[in-house]
């Protein structure tokens, strides 16, 4: 009877653990976890909620870790382990992470090129991008604009070159470093603004800039909000200078492989996510004070993704 007992007590002992041992394991091979991040600014952190929420609602435990920094900090990260995803913009991989001089300015035709370069070459995968063209943009207020007649960057052009001294140009860091920024626009153009006129400074601060008339031209984003708030208008790029800029989840190759449902979740969001709701989320945030959270979720419930 003892002999019987204590094979029944080892028997319960080795069940015990072998569920300590492996319980564990077993639960973390069935989670879905991943690391959020984004890049620091408005529109940025916006979208990087927008996928936290959304993957949420898909079963995914996600860990926030939005507003990271500029692009190199962001895509650092990513390489790094040290987040799962992050939304990035295709103009912005075929110029910096691919070095290509040459702009793609069809949305679809500079997505296909950037995903079976970024795969090929680095091991990343990017899954469906979303609708809206974040391009870069040359802003000015209204007002300024009527009073000098500047409605393209050619007239703007054309302007420094008879008033060399008569505008400021703000712009920030990354921008102006850019192997699509400032020294090749100018080129395209072919105009340049006096050292002096240059005035250097964090995005968030431009568009406030140009509504005080501390600069008279500013660098922007097309989505961005604060231009229908501050009545800023946008120079057309008549040369088609700048490349699409549409952003799409990037994750590593063993994410992608990891979590095949990706895939279908982004592509419903990225049919969804247009310039003009992009742009309404921008001004919800910027200039209505909203939670970056509750407009992610508001808008992902009013696109019937929730």
């Amino acid at each position: 009877m003892k002999t019987a007992m204590k094979g029944i007590i080892g028997c319960v002992a080795l069940a015990v653990a072998v569920a300590i041992i492996f319980g564990p394991a077993a639960a973390m091979a069935g989670e879905k976890k991943l690391v959020v991040g984004s890049k620091e600014f408005t529109e940025q952190r916006i979208i990087g909620n927008i996928m936290i929420v959304l993957l949420e609602k898909n079963g995914f435990e996600c860990v926030d870790k939005t507003g990271l920094g500029g692009t190199l900090v962001a895509r650092k990260a990513l390489e790094n382990k040290q987040i799962d995803v992050y939304m990035e913009y295709t103009g912005t991989a075929l110029t910096t992470f691919l070095k290509h001089k040459e702009t793609i300015t069809d949305p679809q035709k500079c997505y296909d090129a950037v995903k079976a370069e970024e795969l090929e070459k680095n091991g990343m995968v990017w899954l469906p991008y979303m609708s809206f063209n974040n391009t870069y943009c040359l802003l000015m207020r209204q007002d300024e604009s009527a009073k000098t007649g500047i409605k393209t960057l050619s007239d703007l052009a054309s302007y420094v070159k008879e008033h060399p001294k008569a505008i400021s140009f703000g712009v920030n860091a990354e921008f102006y470093a850019r192997p699509d920024g400032y020294k090749p626009l100018q080129k395209a153009y072919g105009f340049k603004f006096p050292r002096k006129k240059i005035v250097k400074m964090e995005s968030g601060l431009l568009y406030k800039a140009l509504k005080d008339s501390q600069i008279q031209v500013g660098l922007g984003f097309a989505t961005d909000g604060r231009i229908k708030g501050f009545n800023l208008v946008v120079l057309e790029d008549d040369k088609k200078f700048f490349p699409v800029y549409n952003p799409a989840p990037v994750v590593k190759k063993e994410t992608a492989e990891k979590y095949p449902e990706l895939e279908g979740i982004f592509k419903k969001l990225g049919e969804k996510l247009s310039t003009e709701a992009m742009t309404n989320l921008n001004y919800q945030v910027d200039i209505e004070h909203k939670n970056v959270k509750e407009v992610a979720t508001e808008w992902l419930k009013s696109a019937g993704l929730m």
